[in-house]
């Protein structure tokens, strides 16, 4: 399989590295190498089974807009674009493309916010409240898993996220649960960005041998 990684920074290099370990054809495009999506031409695009994005919030969009267009299967793993969402599903539908968003590629943090989901629907009364730490050069700020957990655990109401960026934290996100009684806490701990990148390869693995469609990430995973 030939994959297309957009996006060379800690975590692309990963994807890289991780999909030529699962011997794959690799293909990686920086920043400066597609301003603007420009690189991304319709026949330089389909000549990759899948093309997975770890770039930024303002390349994404661009970027998807290109890919989609041409029919493509896109996997992204950038976060903080999310009020586009709609308009890329939309995008793809009409083009025959397939789309797999997800906030967290991590199986751990997938299994994590099933277990937000039970906590919030089986502790009523408890006040809830969600803190996350990342490395200083994440751009969105709270992480996209941290709003996925927030939405895990809708149940318990609008619970409030801190957001904390320190050195080259790979992510930590905590979800803690307290009463007059007691305190529960639920806590991922990312040591590296590799089980990020697995995930991510995986999922191109996967978005490859299903129908044109728009997926998420925490509705698929168990079937990697």
């Amino acid at each position: 399989m030939r994959i297309l990684v957009l996006g060379h920074g800690k975590t692309g290099k990963l994807v890289a590295e991780v999909a030529a370990e699962r011997h794959h054809g690799v293909h990686v495009l920086d920043a400066k190498e597609n301003p603007n999506a420009a690189a991304l031409t319709a026949p330089f695009i389909n000549t990759f089974d899948a093309i997975i994005d770890f770039t930024t919030p303002e390349a994404v969009v661009p970027n998807l807009r290109a890919c989609l267009a041409t029919g493509a299967k896109v996997v992204v793993g950038t976060t903080g674009w999310y009020d586009n969402l709609e308009s890329m599903k939309g995008l793809a539908e009409r083009k025959g493309a397939s789309l797999l968003h997800g906030t967290n590629y991590s199986i751990g943090v997938q299994v994590m916010l099933q277990l937000a989901k039970q906590m919030a629907e089986s502790l009523p009364g408890y006040n809830f409240a969600i803190e996350e730490t990342h490395h200083t050069s994440k751009l969105d700020s709270p992480s996209g898993t941290a709003i996925s957990l927030q939405q895990a655990a809708a149940a318990a109401g609008q619970v409030p996220i801190t957001a904390n960026r320190e050195g080259d934290v790979a992510g930590i996100h905590t979800l803690t649960a307290t009463s007059a009684a007691d305190k529960i806490t639920l806590t991922h701990e990312a040591f590296s960005r590799r089980g990020f990148a697995e995930g991510a390869v995986r999922a191109a693995e996967w978005l490859t041998k299903q129908k044109a469609g728009v997926y998420d990430f925490r509705d698929v995973f168990t079937q990697l």
